[in-house]
């Protein structure tokens, strides 16, 4: 079995109740484990909520936490959609330095990614870009060079693809 560490996505379907989330976030914390992105929306039965989490770590403890994770009364169902065909996005918001003599250069890269500028001052321009995680990294890797000032991220989002339960 391969035990390196690998980035997992687990979606969980929650009872919409106070106290859920720390217990869940309890789970990975006693495994030593950091949550590296977590997103919490409401499911389409408001009694429930989504969870989409992202955690790396080697694929024998991670099934350890969904397998525990399933115990809690609190959770309907985890899964590990790792290695799975799914939709995956995140939407980032990325501040960067843009002086007017580099402003045309930045905004290829923005027309390129298909990012979107939404705030622009003298100096600096604020973008947003809808993607895959490969896709957001990419582009901070080409901004880079001009000065990401600040970045906030939603956290990946996952859907299982066709008639599949994600």
């Amino acid at each position: 079995m391969n035990n390196s560490p690998e980035s997992h996505a687990i979606s969980l379907l929650v009872s919409n109740k106070p106290g859920a989330l720390i217990r869940i976030a309890l789970v990975f914390a006693r495994r030593g484990y950091n949550i590296d992105s977590l997103v919490v929306s409401p499911a389409t039965d408001e009694k429930f909520a989504r969870m989409t989490i992202v955690a790396n770590g080697d694929k024998e403890t991670l099934e350890q936490i969904i397998k525990q994770l399933n115990k809690l009364v609190d959770v309907i169902h985890a899964r590990d959609h790792t290695g799975e065909v799914m939709v995956d996005k995140e939407l980032a918001l990325i501040k960067v330095q843009c002086p007017i003599e580099k402003r045309t250069e930045v905004l290829q890269i923005v027309e390129y990614f298909k990012a979107e500028t939404v705030d622009l001052t003298e100096d600096t321009m604020m973008l947003q870009v809808t993607g895959d995680s490969e896709r957001i990294n990419s582009i901070l890797v080409m901004l880079n060079k001009y000065g990401v000032v600040d970045t906030v991220r939603s956290g990946k989002l996952i859907m299982s693809r066709g008639h599949a339960t994600t």
